[in-house]
């Protein structure tokens, strides 16, 4: 546990668990329900950390790695399948004191990748590792390791089937993500954490299972510092989640981070630009998670709805699906 140096600095945690089409419709609220719960644990597993003292680094892994290791979210446990009936996964993970950031992709029998992220960030020479090459460094750092099977859920697997049968009848690869009749949350759907500790420090960690029945190898933004993930003490901490291949254009997690530096934005009012106004008429879907220098969270998210959880110090609690009280 980090001493305290700063005790005037106010910790706060935000997480999130992916944005898409999520509808009050579509929710029983038993399901509601189990959703909460787990956002609510994911919550107070990383801020139970800050609040002893710990260390933003610490408070986001473990908040990341609670939704994880629930099925209800696109990460770990959760994770799509692939076009071939497999789990592939990314994690990036990256703290705001000195930039130091570690990312894995496309790997298939760790069970929890933002572990792997964080061991590649503390532990080798890289940034990024992908495959079997990052599933070889986990075993050697002593990581759990699992069958691809233990990430099928009967859930992602229906999606699989639904969006290969809309394949199908879509004869170009570039049109099918774009059509109507490809469901929007099939696109998306990835957990994150930002945090500021007691010494100012933030800390950004992004995890996901990327697109359902995607191909060739494919990557999306979580695990690119810059795009999907990004920490920097001097501005603010992103996690996105969203349509990675325009988070990844459009290197929004960093954007937004540089319009409160540069541009004296403020985090919300950045999030806002980015998302709303650059993204949204594009057609780029999904949202952030953001915590300034100064500890002010936001989010922003131009989807029906967003899973996300936040506790800043000295306030109770928020929570929050749907596209109401988007503060």
């Amino acid at each position: 546990m980090a001493t305290p140096t700063n005790a005037q600095q106010p910790i706060a945690l935000v997480i999130h668990g992916g944005a898409g089409t999520i509808t009050k419709a579509s929710m029983t609220p038993e399901k509601e329900a189990q959703y909460q719960a787990d956002l609510a644990k994911a919550l107070d597993a990383g801020y139970h950390i800050l609040e002893s003292g710990g260390t933003s680094l610490d408070a986001v892994t473990a908040a990341v790695k609670v939704l994880e290791d629930s099925p209800l979210f696109n990460a770990g446990k959760g994770a799509v399948y692939t076009f071939d009936g497999e789990h592939e996964l990314d994690a990036a993970i990256m703290r705001g004191d000195d930039k130091s950031a570690g990312a894995v992709a496309g790997v298939k029998t760790v069970k929890n990748p933002i572990l792997l992220a964080r061991a590649v960030m503390e532990h080798s020479d890289h940034v990024m590792l992908s495959g079997r090459g990052a599933e070889q460094f986990a075993k050697e750092q002593g990581l759990e390791l699992v069958d691809n099977r233990y990430f099928d859920t009967q859930f992602r697997l229906d999606a699989l089937n639904k969006a290969k049968a809309v394949m199908q009848k879509l004869p170009h690869q570039a049109a099918i993500r774009l059509s109507p009749k490809f469901h929007a949350s099939w696109n998306m759907g990835t957990v994150g954490a930002v945090a500021i500790d007691r010494t100012g420090n933030l800390a950004a960690a992004t995890s996901t299972g990327g697109m359902t029945a995607k191909r060739y190898g494919r990557i999306g933004d979580s695990p690119i510092i810059g795009a999907g993930t990004y920490a920097d003490n001097q501005s603010c901490a992103v996690s996105a989640t969203g349509h990675g291949e325009f988070f990844i254009r459009y290197q929004v997690a960093a954007d937004i981070c540089a319009r409160v530096k540069y541009a004296g934005a403020s985090a919300k009012d950045a999030a806002d630009q980015v998302i709303q106004q650059q993204l949204k008429p594009i057609g780029g879907t999904g949202g952030v998670i953001v915590i300034d220098r100064l500890g002010n969270v936001s989010w922003s998210f131009n989807t029906e709805g967003m899973y996300r959880a936040k506790k800043v110090e000295g306030q109770p609690a928020v929570f929050g699906i749907y596209q109401e009280n988007m503060r």
